[in-house]
C-alpha cells in the first residue's frame, strides 16, 4: 500500500481522530481511504454518466465569511447556465448561513460545481442530493 502526506487544518485532524476513537476505526488512514472510496463512487456512478440530473447542492458556512461569500458570488455568474435556482438564509441569527442551489446539468458539471464551491474555503460542509431527470415520477428516489 502507498503512503500519502496530506495537509489539513488541526480542526479538521481532531473530528478525524475523534471519529476514529467513536467509531472503532483502525487509525486515521482507515478513516480518509472510507472518504476517499465514498468521494470516488459519487462521482463515478456508471448510471448517472451522460444523463440529464437535477441536483440539490447545500453550502453550509459561518456568517460573515466575506471570502467565501465572494466565492459563491462568482460561481453563481460562472455557472449560470446550470442553476436553475439559488437561495440564501441565514441560521440562528448570526451562528451561519446555508446556501441552496438547484442545478440542472450532467454528472461532469455536478462534479466541476462542487469542487468550485469546495475550494471557496476550508470553513464550508457541502453536500448534495442528485436526481436523474427521466426517473423522476418513475420511482422513489435516493440522495446521496
Amino acid at each position: 500500500m502507498s503512503t500519502i502526506t496530506v495537509s489539513m487544518p488541526s480542526e479538521l485532524l481532531a473530528e478525524i481522530d475523534d471519529l476514529v476513537e467513536e467509531h472503532d476505526y483502525s487509525g486515521r488512514s482507515e478513516v480518509v481511504r472510507n472518504a476517499g472510496r465514498k468521494l470516488l463512487a459519487e462521482f463515478r456512478h456508471r448510471d448517472l454518466e451522460g444523463r440529464q440530473l437535477a441536483c440539490v447542492v447545500t453550502v453550509l458556512y459561518p456568517y460573515n465569511s466575506g471570502d467565501i461569500e465572494s466565492g459563491l458570488h462568482d460561481i453563481r455568474h460562472d455557472h449560470t447556465d446550470l442553476i436553475a435556482s439559488n437561495t440564501h438564509n441565514c441560521l440562528g441569527g448570526d451562528q451561519g448561513c446555508i446556501e441552496t442551489f438547484v442545478l440542472e446539468c450532467d454528472l461532469e458539471a455536478l462534479s466541476t460545481f462542487v469542487r468550485d464551491i469546495e475550494a471557496t474555503g476550508e470553513q464550508l460542509e457541502v453536500d448534495y442530493s442528485v436526481y436523474p431527470v427521466d426517473e423522476i415520477g418513475k420511482t422513489v428516489l435516493s440522495s446521496s
